[in-house]
């Protein structure tokens, strides 16, 4: 979504169109929720931020927005392990507790039950990271350096201090 479209969306005038960097509060938010559960690039909230389920582009194929930054690491495994097993189960539990089903039973019910949502939240959240990650410019304190030096070694770059 362009600054255009975004201030159109959120009520701003054409002249006061916002980037990401301007974002304060709510919009954000917003923003974030937006471009990152469904899949956009953080930047122009138009590109597609995957290639796969959850493979990240190279680069935002509308803007060019380098990924490079984006290394959600475990977090939406560890976000889909908290908010979405764990509650389910409280479910498989009861259903075992209350019914006292055969072992299949568990097979056909509670495994798909907890397996499905799982795997369906992944992408949002991974989604919602890179857009975080983008947006608030997070990055691990004192790593400027080496995350450069280690794209620059990805992309067959030289490297100073290499030999």
């Amino acid at each position: 979504m362009s600054g255009i479209m975004y201030g159109i969306v959120y009520g701003y005038a054409e002249s006061e169109s916002m980037t990401t960097t301007e974002l304060e509060g709510r919009d954000k938010w917003r923003w974030i929720y937006r471009t990152g559960l469904h899949g956009l690039c953080p930047q122009c909230g138009e590109g597609k931020l995957f290639r796969r389920w959850l493979k990240v582009q190279d680069r935002c194929p509308h803007c060019g927005l380098d990924y490079d930054f984006a290394a959600p690491d475990d977090g939406p495994a560890f976000f889909s392990l908290c908010f979405i097993a764990f509650p389910l189960l409280f479910l498989v539990v009861w259903f075992e507790v209350a019914l006292n089903p055969p072992w299949w039973m568990h097979l056909i019910v509670s495994v798909p039950l907890m397996v499905i949502p799982c795997l369906a939240v992944l992408q949002p959240i991974k989604g919602w990271l890179v857009a975080s990650q983008y947006v608030n410019r997070a990055q691990e304190a004192g790593t400027d350096a080496l995350w450069a030096k280690l794209n620059a070694r990805a992309k067959g770059e030289a490297v100073e201090g290499d030999g």
